[in-house]
């Protein structure tokens, strides 16, 4: 049987080539959409991104971060109520601003402070944190031309006063003045730096051997007039006195004893110590203690001095 042939006209044609243009038109135009919605939704985001910006600037501007305490951190024992209210006198307030800003402002605020050294400032979220070295004062000196006082540390700085009367602060007499060094700076001077350095190995001792009792607590001064022999070289160059007003001759200044024909800075110090050690007192049944005169025998109260 002959297959018959299905013959499909023009106008079929012409309806068929027509519709699947419309369908790759659509199609062409569909991606078309979909790319200018896809960009619709990048700029949204940036838009409300940028917003957001503003927006939280605008409320940092009219809502400021407030405002937190002043802290102190790892401040030595030493350090009373009245020298924590100096430094926050010094500083402008007990409160500040929680901004970047406020670390600058308060580091050059507390530059002057010579008790404190070694300073850093920390913003936190709730506090403005200062931690320090702080300069512990060990000598008290009188200046008679203005009826003020100094401090002076063991690195010879000299501290503003202000009354410490828990600490045990050894006078030094006799200084040669001169022209007072600001606090903050240094008292480089001779006849002080040989004071600070004798106050020094007894604190040394004290702290190893005597805590519970330590013999400095028990001095009130060191004279310095005679200092090196300059205006009497028959007479010693350094003295102490205690707080009962006892006589301690020290002599040549620390590690000068064998220019002054004396005992070693070793053997006074054990003559010292023993006597305080038998007594319980530098004061008992004597008016002065005299370490000068080298002796071959010296009571040695301690075994071994390391300074």
């Amino acid at each position: 049987m002959a297959r018959k042939t299905q013959t499909i006209g023009f106008r079929e044609r012409i309806r068929s080539w027509r519709s699947s243009r419309a369908k790759r038109s659509a199609a062409r135009n569909w991606n078309w959409v979909a790319v200018l919605k896809g960009m619709a939704v990048i700029c949204f985001f940036a838009a409300s991104g940028a917003f957001l910006r503003y927006a939280e600037a605008y409320v940092k501007t009219i809502h400021p971060a407030g405002e937190g305490p002043l802290v102190l951190v790892n401040v030595p024992p030493w350090v009373n109520v009245n020298l924590k209210a100096r430094v926050a006198e010094v500083a402008g307030s007990s409160r500040f601003p929680l901004e970047e800003e406020t670390a600058s402002v308060l580091a050059r605020n507390l530059a002057p402070m010579a008790w404190l050294d070694d300073v850093n400032i920390r913003v936190t979220h709730d506090s403005v944190r200062v931690k320090a070295r702080w300069r512990k004062p060990i000598a008290v000196i009188d200046i008679p031309e203005d009826r003020s006082k100094i401090y002076v540390d063991p690195n010879l700085i000299v501290l503003d006063y202000m009354p410490m009367p828990h600490l045990p602060i050894v006078e030094i007499k006799g200084v040669d003045l001169g022209v007072v060094p600001l606090p903050g700076q240094a008292f480089d001077r001779g006849d002080v730096a040989a004071a600070v350095e004798l106050i020094v190995l007894l604190q040394w001792i004290d702290a190893n051997y005597t805590p519970k009792n330590p013999l400095l607590d028990h001095i009130a001064d060191i004279d310095v007039h005679n200092y090196k022999g300059l205006k009497n070289s028959r007479e010693p160059h350094i003295v102490l006195h205690t707080k009962e007003d006892t006589q301690i001759i020290w002599g040549a200044e620390k590690g000068e004893w064998s220019k002054c024909f004396e005992a070693t800075d070793e053997q006074k110090l054990a003559r010292l110590y023993a006597h305080y050690r038998d007594f319980g007192s530098l004061s008992a049944k004597v008016k002065y203690i005299n370490l000068l005169d080298p002796q071959d025998t010296v009571p040695q109260p301690i075994d071994k001095y390391r300074y």
